[in-house]
């Protein structure tokens, strides 16, 4: 490989769900391939931004300055990107320059305009030149957790058992109001009087000012909910946890939990329907999560497995695409 071809485009439009999934694929890719990967952030620009990404632009300007500005050097051997902003430029990308282009989620137009797109099967696309996976793309495999456990070692020393609760905001078929978090917040100190151990919070973009306000006023333990309580603690509190309540609203929230080797449970005081229904009778069906109840059931939980797709959607595109591959050996880390 020429050093152009081990450049890999990391497509996204910053929100931190399609960051995550665009750099799981794309350095998981870069490891194999020997490669490096460079992101790039697009801000579509208006009336494209509304249609996006139905309506081709002509010129790259419409992604933003750093966007045009790389598209004007030598081109990358693959773009990876993630979300409906990124779908347009990746679309671009192949249409205007003839690259290859690899679009995660349902890009809401003929997947024939990607050379191949990465779905979660609760999106319900289906065609040839699609990869189908149960849950979101994350790069949270046993390494991963590892090296989270080392780079926050103090929180090794929490007493447990550890909960992390992981709260995320209303959707269009789930609705986090006052009464979802007092039956929340209920379920929870009936979980610490029965058990004692320690709780911890974790809030997302979506998470509305009156919840994370809630949480700091109802439950106890540490709680991040943004740049103000200091550098996000997510990876560690996740690695060392001992079990993780999500709320019933995030698709990405629910596979990282799932992704780890300790009981998930979902706050889901009604059954769910659309995607994301979908999604939480397939984790119950095998047995990866459980609803959440007055007092812990971890007991129920027996040979945990994991919900990692990383490594199967790898060999897909590097089979499919035809990618070049490195003989790496056993130890090579893994970007955390």
């Amino acid at each position: 490989m020429t050093a152009t071809d081990r450049v890999l485009w990391c497509v996204h439009d910053g929100a931190s769900g399609n960051r995550r999934q665009a750099l799981a694929l794309a350095e998981g890719l870069a490891i194999r391939m020997d490669a490096r990967v460079l992101e790039c952030c697009v801000s579509v620009r208006r009336p494209w931004r509304w249609l996006a990404p139905h309506w081709l632009p002509r010129s790259a300007d419409v992604f933003g300055p750093p966007f045009a500005e790389k598209c004007c050097g030598a081109l990358p051997l693959l773009a990876v990107g993630c979300g409906r902003q990124a779908a347009l430029a990746t679309r671009w990308l192949r249409t205007r320059r003839g690259m290859r282009v690899v679009q995660i989620l349902d890009p809401r137009i003929d997947p024939d305009f990607y050379d191949l797109v990465v779905v979660p099967e609760h999106d319900g696309l289906r065609g040839d030149n699609v990869l189908t996976t149960q849950g979101s793309l994350h790069a949270i495999d046993a390494m991963w957790l590892a090296q989270a456990r080392i780079a926050a070692a103090q929180l090794g020393l929490v007493p447990g058992p550890r909960t992390l609760l992981l709260l995320g905001g209303s959707t269009r078929d789930m609705r986090l109001d006052r009464a979802y978090w007092q039956g929340l917040r209920e379920r929870l100190d009936a979980w610490l009087d029965a058990d004692g151990g320690s709780l911890w919070v974790s809030s997302s973009r979506r998470t509305p000012p009156w919840l994370r306000k809630a949480a700091r006023d109802d439950l106890p333990g540490r709680q991040w909910h943004g740049t103000q309580d200091g550098d996000n603690p997510y990876a560690g509190m996740l690695a060392w946890a001992d079990r993780i309540i999500v709320t019933a609203d995030s698709a990405n929230l629910l596979s990282e939990a799932c992704a780890t080797t300790v009981p998930v449970y979902c706050h889901a005081p009604q059954a769910q329907s659309g995607k994301l229904g979908h999604l939480l009778t397939r984790l119950q069906d095998r047995g990866r999560l459980r609803i959440l109840r007055h007092l812990p059931e971890d007991a129920r939980f027996a040979n945990i497995e994991p919900l990692r797709n990383l490594e199967a959607v790898l060999d897909a595109v590097q089979k499919r695409l035809e990618l070049p591959s490195v003989a790496l050996p056993r130890s090579a880390p893994r970007p955390a």
